[in-house]
């Protein structure tokens, strides 16, 4: 019988804390002896870890991820002001927003979903393009599937794979641009009123919640936009196509 309260329930064992955050229980116990986590809780001769534990590892992962060497993190992780709120504000600047569960297919699945042969090349292309990562038991692991669904809904209304292939760092591009906008905005405005004011502790709420919400609405005037400049330009492609003048064009204004 479990006598741990609801609270203590929701704790790990260091083995579900590593399968949780995506690292090894050796890399986990690395961690915490240099001190990136706090101790545990301890029952006996178990330790219990909390969601602290899993938003501070979290953050180590991603920021590793990023290419931030341990010592970098280490610092990092040591400076941060007012700990476990700050840890909410940076996890939420460098998690990725909302995302799905990153699935793991087969190669022959991920033909079957597109509704075309299987094609080594085509997967080595979409490997290449970061759609798909190739794990070592041939699996191939998908880190965005929603990103991976769009594009085999497009394949299945007759756009071949090779125009995909093309489109898909265009669409990159565009949206690290549309991102660096509103970062740069947020960074330039909220940000450097609180870094000017010595990034009070009492501050950082406001800060995490301005984040939160800057996502979202980011996303939802893009597609406002987007909805308006594509029928603009489906408006004037029809209107070539037909061959009329572009003085026939309806006026926008």
């Amino acid at each position: 019988m479990d006598a741990r309260t609801p609270a203590a329930a929701e704790e790990l064992t260091v083995d579900q804390l590593a399968a949780k955050v995506g690292m090894t229980v050796r890399n986990v116990r690395a961690y915490a002896g240099r001190g990136l986590i706090p101790p545990p809780r301890l029952v006996g001769r178990t330790g219990y870890y909390g969601a602290d534990h899993v938003a501070r590892l979290t953050l180590v992962r991603e920021l590793l991820g990023k290419g931030y060497t341990l010592a970098a993190v280490e610092r990092m992780m040591t400076e941060l002001p007012d700990g476990a709120l700050a840890l909410g504000v940076f996890e939420a600047l460098v998690s990725p927003w909302s995302p799905a569960e990153p699935e793991v297919i087969e190669e022959h699945q991920l033909a079957e979903r597109a509704g075309i042969p299987h094609d080594p090349a085509a997967i080595a292309k979409l490997v290449e393009l970061g759609i798909c990562e190739r794990l070592d038991d041939g699996r191939l692991r998908i880190p965005n599937p929603d990103l991976l669904r769009t594009g085999l809904e497009v394949i299945k209304l007759g756009v071949p794979l090779e125009a995909i292939f093309e489109l898909l760092p265009k669409l990159f591009h565009q949206a690290d641009q549309v991102a660096k906008i509103y970062v740069e905005l947020f960074r330039s405005t909220v940000w450097r009123k609180f870094a000017d004011a010595g990034m009070p502790a009492e501050g950082w709420p406001e800060i995490q919640r301005t984040l939160e919400n800057i996502i979202p609405l980011a996303g939802q005037a893009l597609v406002a936009a987007f909805r308006e400049a594509m029928g603009r330009e489906i408006e004037i492609v029809a209107y070539e196509e037909l061959g009329l003048p572009p003085e026939e064009l309806p006026s926008t204004g």
